[in-house]
């Protein structure tokens, strides 16, 4: 009998450690899955600003961020953010590097910060003045956060050297995709830091 127990232990903590492998496993694998599909959804999301795919951004853009305003509404505002009466945006990379930091899970959604060097260019429609051109270069500075905005006279346009922060969220609004906040949009952010609470935004670093 006790040779029958101690069979039936040994097979116990066998079965157990199978079990706890088998868990192991498919938890590595799901993560593993999970960060690839990060990975090709970041990279489809600045392909698709890099070519004015704007429907591309959209569906890549986290849902909530425009269904106040309306998709058509959204749509029209990335456009305008990229090309008006007054001015056209560039980015100067076709391709970059991303940062992706740690994965982390949070009142049941997935999030991951990425960043990017993401040097841009914006050419002007009118021919700027002198005055024109220190009014420009300020408001460049405070929309892309950087001090890096040189005046090309040649082209009549500003080189910024800037960085770029996404913010990538899987839960039940995705439906089991990835989608994005691009920080760099002063509307973004703020319906990023209205979603999510001060403990998820200090937790990620978004400040």
């Amino acid at each position: 009998v006790v040779c029958f127990i101690l069979i039936l232990l040994v097979l116990k903590n066998i079965i157990m450690k199978k079990y706890l492998f088998l868990v192991l496993l498919i938890s590595f694998s799901t993560f593993s899955q999970s960060k690839e599909a990060l990975q090709i959804a970041t990279k489809k999301l600045y392909e698709a600003n890099f070519v004015l795919d704007f429907e591309g951004i959209k569906e890549l853009t986290y849902p909530k961020v425009y269904v106040g305003i309306g998709e058509a509404a959204f749509l029209e505002k990335l456009e305008n953010d990229f090309q008006n009466s007054d001015y056209r945006m560039r980015l100067q990379l076709e391709k970059v590097p991303f940062i992706f930091s740690e994965i982390k899970t949070m009142e049941g959604k997935t999030f991951c910060v990425v960043r990017l060097r993401n040097p841009k260019r914006y050419s002007f429609e009118s021919k700027l003045s002198a005055s024109s051109i220190e009014e420009k270069k300020n408001w460049l500075k405070q929309r892309e956060k950087t001090q890096s905005v040189i005046f090309e006279p040649n082209r009549n346009s500003f080189s910024v050297r800037s960085d770029s922060r996404y913010v990538a969220i899987f839960d039940l609004e995705t439906f089991g995709e990835w989608k994005f906040f691009n920080l760099d949009d002063a509307y973004q952010l703020a319906s990023f830091t209205s979603l999510f609470d001060e403990t998820i935004q200090n937790t990620l670093g978004i400040d």
